[in-house]
C-alpha cells in the first residue's frame, strides 16, 4: 500500500459550487437542536477524547443536518475513513448489513461492524425481515457503540426486496416494521431510525405514507425517518433507474413535517450539493442526506459541510495531506483479515474520485490504475 500510494502522490501535479424548488410553500422553523435522543452520555469504550472533542459540543454530537447515505459496496470502512478526513461533522452511514450475516458471523463480527473511533458520528444500517435475527443483530452491534441503528425499508433491489422480502417491500407491512423497530430498540442503547421511500408500486398516496409513519411512531420508539422522496417500483426498474425514473415529490416530505411535528425527518433524493442542502434546510428540513454525489465527488461535496452547514471552520487539510493520512490508514489495515483482505484495489477505490472534474483528473486515474497493476 505504501509504495502504491507513494507513487501516486509523487506523480501528482498540483490540481488547480440549482437550488431546490419545492411544492411545499410553508417554511418551517429550522430546529436549533436535534432530538435529545442523540445525546451520547455513555462511554465510548475508552476512545481517545481528543478524537471525540472535534465532533462533540457540550457532550453530544452535532445534529445530523448533513449525512452520507448508506450505499452497498461504497460506504465501507475505507470510504468512511476518507470522508471523515474531509468533514468532521457529517453523519456517516455504513453499508446495509443483513441481520443474518451478523448472527451467523458472530465469531467474526469485526469484519462487518468494526470501525475506527474517528468515524463517529456513525449509523449502522440493518437489513432483514426476521424479528429474532434483527434483535440479535442489534444486540451484537450494540457492543460497537454506533450512534444510531437504522432499518432499511427503501432498497428496491430484487436481491433485497424480492428474495429476502425486506428493503422497500417492508413498507407493505408497517405493523411488522413497528415490531422490528421495537425489537431493535430493546436490544441496543442508541436511537433507532427507518430509511424508507414515499411509497411502493401503486401504494404511493400521501395517506398511505402517513399510515406507514403513524403505525411505526405509535407502536415503537422510532422518532427519526430518512425519506427518499421517490416511490420504489419493484418490477420493471433496476435499482439505478429507481433512483432516477420515479418523480421526486418533495411535497410529501414537507407535509410530513407539518403532520408529524414530534418526529424528525431527513430528506433524501436528488440532492447533490451544499447549495441544495442549505436550501432544503431553509425550507425547514430537519436533515439532508446526500448519496452518490458524496462518493463520486467527495472533495467538492464534503469539504464545505462543516463550515456551510454547521458553521464550524472546515478542515485545513489539502488533498495531498488527506492522501498522506489515508496512506497511513491503508498501511494499518492491509491484509488485516487475511492475505489480500482488504486488497490494495479496495483501499484505493475511494480515492479515485478525489479530483473529480478537476484538471488532471484523468491523469490521476490513469496513474492510479497503472500503479495498481504493477503492485504486488
Amino acid at each position: 500500500m505504501k509504495s502504491t500510494v507513494y507513487n501516486l502522490l509523487s506523480a501528482l501535479a498540483p490540481l488547480h459550487y440549482d437550488n431546490l424548488t419545492y411544492c411545499h410553500k410553508q417554511s418551517l422553523k429550522i430546529l436549533n437542536r436535534f432530538s435529545g435522543q442523540h445525546k451520547r452520555f455513555h462511554s465510548l469504550m475508552g476512545k481517545d477524547p481528543v478524537h471525540l472533542e472535534k465532533r462533540m459540543v457540550d457532550g453530544q454530537y452535532l445534529p445530523p443536518w448533513f449525512s452520507v447515505a448508506p450505499m452497498m459496496d461504497w460506504t465501507d470502512n475505507h470510504y468512511r475513513t476518507l470522508a471523515r478526513l474531509i468533514s468532521k461533522h457529517a453523519w456517516l452511514y455504513t453499508e446495509m448489513v443483513v441481520a443474518e450475516t451478523i448472527v451467523h458471523q458472530r465469531n467474526n463480527l469485526d469484519r462487518f461492524l468494526a470501525f475506527s473511533p474517528e468515524q463517529h458520528p456513525i449509523v449502522l444500517q440493518l437489513g432483514g425481515s426476521n424479528l429474532e435475527n434483527l434483535a440479535k443483530a442489534a444486540e451484537f452491534a450494540n457492543a460497537y457503540s454506533f450512534d444510531e441503528l437504522n432499518l432499511n425499508c427503501g432498497c428496491p433491489s430484487g436481491k433485497v426486496a424480492g428474495h429476502g422480502c425486506f428493503g422497500a417491500r417492508l413498507m407493505f407491512d408497517p405493523k411488522f416494521v413497528a415490531d422490528a423497530m421495537s425489537a431493535i430498540a430493546a436490544n441496543c442503547s442508541v436511537p433507532v431510525s427507518v430509511k424508507c421511500r414515499i411509497g411502493v408500486d401503486d401504494h404511493d398516496s400521501y395517506n398511505e405514507l402517513c399510515d406507514f409513519v403513524y403505525a411505526i411512531v405509535s407502536n415503537s420508539p422510532t422518532r427519526h425517518f430518512i425519506v427518499h422522496a421517490r416511490k420504489a417500483l419493484l418490477s420493471g426498474l433496476s435499482p439505478a433507474e429507481n433512483r432516477k425514473v420515479p418523480p421526486l415529490k418533495y411535497e410529501y416530505y414537507f407535509a410530513l413535517l407539518r403532520d408529524f411535528p414530534e418526529v424528525q425527518f431527513t430528506i433524501n433524493g436528488g440532492i447533490t450539493g451544499i447549495d441544495q442542502v442549505n436550501a432544503a434546510r431553509r425550507q425547514g428540513a430537519h436533515g439532508v442526506m446526500v448519496g452518490r454525489a458524496a462518493y463520486n465527488n467527495p472533495w467538492s461535496t464534503l469539504r464545505h459541510v462543516d463550515s456551510a452547514v454547521y458553521g464550524i471552520p472546515t478542515s485545513s487539510l489539502s488533498r495531498r495531506q488527506i492522501l498522506e493520512k489515508y496512506q497511513m490508514y491503508g498501511d494499518s489495515v492491509l491484509g488485516k483479515y487475511g492475505p489480500g483482505k482488504p486488497s490494495i484495489r479496495q483501499l484505493v477505490k475511494p480515492l479515485l474520485n478525489l479530483f473529480h472534474s478537476e484538471p488532471g483528473n484523468g491523469l490521476w486515474k490513469r496513474k492510479a490504475d497503472a500503479a495498481l497493476r504493477r503492485c504486488k
